[in-house]
């Protein structure tokens, strides 16, 4: 009997230890987090774009196709030119790989990435908060902000915000993206009209159709340069501070690390610099 109870009573040990170390060892497994999106799991369950763009030797590069000098797409053939073109053909062939340009709008370039559309976003794209809530991106590439670009007879009557935002000035803007929301947060007394192509906006200016447009310096800079007839208004001091970068998508660490290595390197070593003297000294 009394041997009866001490087997007993060891087994009942011997069962609340397993079940302790069977709690030590779930303690220590992390679950998987209930914030993580169903695209982020699919994601990580394919793997990283570091692995998948070299085997499938295409990368495919998420481009609006109307932004000079950074993307341009020709109506009549198709092809796409620009510095971040020639950036997109650069990480291609870094990755041993091919670009594959996907077309897209400013409106949808980071919704398009985050269903996996294309592997990344290129082409002139600005850092916003809102648009990092969808993508990552890399290291930034080019310091920039909203600056204005109007008729050169006129650069002197549209320095400031206020005098732009008067009754009878009229202001074109292209939609979708962070020049229209720079637009509508301040211009609220001068006339606002969005023209929806942006390869051919700068041409309402020229024409007398609009007197300014308010978009990023280095447009300015460009445009002012292949338009004798527009000056850009005081690109070195922009209204506003934004950075460019390359729009990545979220949850994939190793891709995003390699990227941002692949920018400071094309920053450092002459590769964007070469680029960009390409289409800036047209």
């Amino acid at each position: 009997m009394r041997r009866t109870v001490m087997l007993s009573a060891l087994a009942a040990v011997l069962a609340a230890t397993a079940a302790g170390s069977a709690l030590a060892v779930g303690s220590t497994s992390k679950p998987e987090s209930p914030r993580a999106s169903a695209a982020d799991r699919a994601r990580q369950q394919r793997g990283t774009l570091l692995d998948r763009v070299p085997e499938r030797g295409v990368l495919r590069v998420c481009t609006t196709g109307d932004y000079r000098p950074f993307s341009h797409r020709d109506p009549k053939s198709g092809a796409y030119t620009g510095i971040d073109i020639k950036m997109a053909g650069d990480l291609a062939k870094s990755l041993d790989a091919k670009p594959a340009f996907v077309p897209t709008t400013w409106a949808t370039l980071v919704d398009d990435l985050a269903a996996g559309r294309c592997d990344v976003g290129m082409g002139g794209v600005s850092v916003t908060l809102a648009r990092a809530r969808k993508a990552s991106f890399s290291e930034p590439y080019l310091t920039d902000g909203k600056t204005p670009i109007v008729r050169c007879e006129d650069k002197d009557r549209y320095r400031t915000l206020e005098d732009i935002d008067r009754p009878g000035v009229r202001v074109v803007v292209n939609p979708g993206g962070t020049n229209e929301e720079f637009a509508r947060a301040h211009v609220k007394r001068a006339t606002l009209t969005v023209h929806p192509d942006n390869t051919t906006i700068f041409d309402e200016i020229i024409a007398g159709r609009a007197d300014v447009m308010m978009t990023d310096a280095s447009e300015t800079r460009y445009q002012s340069a292949i338009h004798p007839e527009l000056c850009a208004v005081h690109p070195d001091e922009p209204f506003s501070f934004s950075e460019k970068a390359y729009a990545l998508p979220r949850g994939d660490a190793q891709f995003k690390e390699y990227v941002d290595q692949w920018v400071h390197l094309a920053t450092h070593d002459g590769t964007y610099k070469k680029y960009e003297d390409e289409w800036m000294k047209r």
